[in-house]
Formats: structure tokens, sequence, C-alpha cells
């Protein structure tokens, strides 16, 4: 038995049948799983971000212009989403302004101390580190998914880690960033 294609399975969500919706989210539910939680580090609001990506992509499925494209238009619901949630986080509790002495003093591992130093990157230099390093996702396919010029993303990346390196490597040498 053949698997319906994205074209079709997204005429037939049109038409009303909620479980061909289901089947489109199943192919990537690994790796729609894996973003979320890269971009907000909790699982319960990985699965609520992708619950609001759901209900987003769902209600404007009409607006989808080449049905093939399907999973990278959900993608970036899906991080549109992970971004709003890290806005609303942020105004709760700051969690990457700890204090440097109190982080220096808790002798904060390397992992803590890169996912911190990530956090304090602008959201577009944020969102091609987390795709290229902790997606394992190639530089065409962030161009491809940000609707970005590969050049642009090569740029950005460059810049991402340059910053990484500064903050990184003071923290190394004097203990703050």
């Amino acid at each position: 038995m053949s698997t319906p294609s994205t074209e079709a399975l997204i005429l037939a969500t049109l038409r009303g049948d909620s479980e061909s919706f289901r089947k489109l989210l199943a192919a990537d539910k690994e790796k729609i799983y894996a973003i979320a939680l890269a971009y907000l580090k909790n699982e319960a609001e990985a699965l609520e971000a992708i619950q609001e990506a759901t209900c987003r992509a769902y209600i404007h499925l009409a607006k989808l212009k080449e049905p093939r494209y399907f999973h990278t238009w959900f993608i970036r619901i899906l991080i549109r989403c992970c971004i709003d949630e890290q806005k609303r986080k942020r105004k709760l509790l700051p969690l990457f302004h700890v204090p440097e002495p109190l982080a220096a003093d808790l002798k904060l591992d390397e992992k803590i101390a890169m996912e911190l130093a990530i956090d304090t990157l602008q959201p577009k230099l944020r969102h091609i580190i987390i795709l290229k390093y902790y997606k394992d996702m190639t530089l065409p396919e962030i161009a491809s998914l940000l609707e970005k010029p590969e050049g642009t993303v090569k740029t950005w990346l460059s810049r991402a880690l340059k910053q990484l390196r500064a903050v990184l490597g003071k923290e190394g040498k004097h203990g703050t960033p």
C-alpha cells in the first residue's frame, strides 16, 4: 500500500479529514520535537509549542501556496511559536542574566556555559546555531527553511561563532564574559 502524497493529504485535510493532517505531522514528528526542544530546553514547553504550531498550521493550511513545502512551512510556524514562548519566558525570568561572579563560583560546566552564551545571541544568529549544531541541518537546508540566501546564512553563522568565541574565550581567561 502506497502512502498518499503531501499534496493529497493537504487536500484531504482541507476537505475536513483531520486524520490526513495528523499523517502530515507524523512524518516528521521526531524532527519537530527535537527542534522545539532545542529552542525551549524544556519538554513541557516544547510540547506546548508543538501544539500551538499545530493549531496555527491547521487554521492557516488553506494559505499554504506549495503543498510540497508543507514541512518547511510547518517548521517555520513552530520556530515562531518557540520564539514567542522564549519572549514570554524572558519577561518572567531572564535565565541568561546569571550574575557572572556567581556563575564563576558555581563552576558551570561547559555545556551550561555554552547554552547561556547561545541565549545571549540575537534570535537570527541563535536560529543558525541551533539548526546547524543541535539539529545537524546543512547550510542549504537552513537557508531554505529561513527563506534567506545561503550567503546570508553563512555570514550569520560566522558572526554567531565569532560572538560565542568572544564570550566563551573571555570566560575562560577572566571568569566573566
